[in-house]
Order: structure tokens, then sequence, then C-alpha cells
């Protein structure tokens, strides 16, 4: 994007990230979200991340049904490896219908507008817990999760909402932490 004087103006969505947790464990879902505008940088590592199969590791296009892509296009890359019949079924189904979804509720609901659908990539890195066994559950989980980090991706936070969370990092917490 070019500013009225020539010099280069930052797009307002491209490079933007997200993240967002939904569900109880075994059967919940985490999405880490980048949104990309077609033909920049961040779209080129989109592209490159699709092109990147890897043992365990098959990038995909989220698609509604078989045959019919979300707008935005949407890059899922699952972090769990793959290789189990459940956890492979789960993760190309019920994670990816609810991926699908999830897009289209923030197209539905306007926080993707959608005049802007074809211009914007969004990539997926997913996380299905391999002991995940209730694909409605997956599902749902997914689509929320989904729909909350597009969210997450497109909120501009406050200096204070900054400081606030600043503030918060002594009481820092993860699920895999054992620590203190």
């Amino acid at each position: 994007m070019t500013n009225p004087d020539g010099s280069h103006a930052q797009d307002p969505l491209d490079g933007r990230i997200g993240e967002a947790w939904s569900g109880e464990v075994p059967n919940g879902s985490h999405i880490n979200l980048v949104i990309a505008r077609r033909g920049s940088a961040v779209a080129a590592a989109i592209a490159g991340a699709l092109a990147s199969p890897r043992p365990g590791h098959v990038p995909y296009l989220a698609c509604l049904e078989p045959g019919t892509l979300v707008r935005p296009v949407t890059v899922v890359v699952n972090k769990s490896t793959l290789g189990d019949e459940l956890l492979n079924r789960i993760t190309w189904g019920a994670a990816q219908v609810g991926i699908a979804q999830g897009v289209l509720d923030a197209v539905s609901e306007g926080l993707v507008e959608p005049g802007e659908v074809d211009s914007v990539q969004f990539l997926v890195a997913l996380w299905v817990d391999p002991r995940a066994h209730d694909e409605p559950a997956v599902k749902a989980a997914n689509r929320k999760a989904m729909r909350a980090a597009i969210a997450d991706a497109l909120t501009d936070h406050s200096a204070d909402e900054i400081q606030a969370l600043a503030g918060r990092r002594e009481h820092a917490r993860s699920p895999y932490y054992r620590g203190d």
C-alpha cells in the first residue's frame, strides 16, 4: 500500500496474529492464526507452509465440504503429529469442519468484511490432542476457537490493556509447566 506522498503504508490486516483455546481436554482445540494480504511476504510464507508437508504434518486447505474452500482461504497445519487413524480422522474431519465454520462465522458477523475475503489468507497452526475422541466436541471447539482467534488477531489493544497484561506477568501459568 502506498500513501499519497509515495511512502509505504502498513496494511491494517497483513501480519496480524491471534490465538484462542476452546473446549475441554482432551477434545478442546488450540489455534494460532496468522492473517496475510494476498501478494504480501506473509502470504508467500503461507503458500510456503502449504507446500511443505513433512512426516506426520500435512498442511491442508479448510473446506466447508469436499471441493468448497472457505473464504478467506485458510491453510491449516497440524501441530500434533498425525499417524493414528482416529487422530487423522478427527484432524481432517471434525477440526477442519469446525475451522471452516468458525471462519465463516467471522465473515457472517462482519469481523472479516465479505468484500475482503478474496484478498485475505489465513494460516492456522492447529493443536488436536492425540487423546481426542469426541468428534462433535472437537468440531464445536474448533469452530469457537477459530472465530475467537480471528477476533483476537483483529483487536487493537490499548496502552492500558497492555499495562494490565504486563502487570500479570508474575502470575503467568501454563498447564504444561510443573515448576514453582
